[in-house]
């Protein structure tokens, strides 16, 4: 299926975060792109992210590695996104 080719960005985030928010609009026009997991940094199970990005979020990781934080880079999220379409096509 498509999906399968789809990079994955993950979204370190915590209720509320306004900055998530306006990152994920920055986001919006790109979305049929890749695929968006959202990992709440509060709950339990992902207590060494909040240890981490507490004070950093928004975070973004791309197919699991460290992209960008506390807001959105267009152009750089753009470059990967292009490198990796490219790689699958």
């Amino acid at each position: 299926s498509a999906s399968a080719n789809k990079p994955v960005l993950t979204l370190f985030t915590k209720k509320p975060c306004p900055l998530c928010d306006e990152a994920k609009e920055a986001l919006e026009p790109y979305k049929r792109r890749f695929i968006l997991q959202e990992v709440d940094i509060t709950l339990p199970e992902n207590s060494a992210w909040y240890d981490k990005y507490k004070y950093d979020i928004p975070v973004f990781h791309f197919n699991g590695k460290f992209l960008m934080k506390h807001q959105v880079d267009i152009q750089k999220f753009e470059d990967q996104l292009m490198k990796l379409e490219s790689q699958n096509d």
